[in-house]
């Protein structure tokens, strides 16, 4: 398992880690302010800093995402509309 750091175009830090499983190298990657978290996986063979901006990426998606949804009530849905998931073990 390894770490290393990074920066995400000025939008702070975002710390990297890696860590090969088989034939394919999974990628976490952390926003260091709001320490959110995703995780990316990929062919170990491949362009670590594809992987690196895919992971990014996601990161920038699940935030936008999170704050878009920090405005909505987080109960029902409305009529026949489930609430949103959250969490969880599968």
């Amino acid at each position: 398992m390894t770490a290393a750091g990074g920066t995400a175009g000025g939008d702070g830090e975002v710390l990297f880690e890696f860590q090969r499983v088989g034939s394919y190298l999974r990628v976490t990657a952390i926003d260091g302010r709001t320490g959110v978290e995703v995780t990316v996986a990929g062919p170990a063979t491949g362009s670590l800093e594809l992987l690196k901006r895919t992971a990014i990426s996601k990161l920038r998606f699940v935030q936008n995402k999170d704050a878009k949804d920090a405005g909505k009530d987080p109960g029902n849905g409305g009529p026949g509309k489930p609430g949103p998931k959250r969490g969880g073990l599968y």
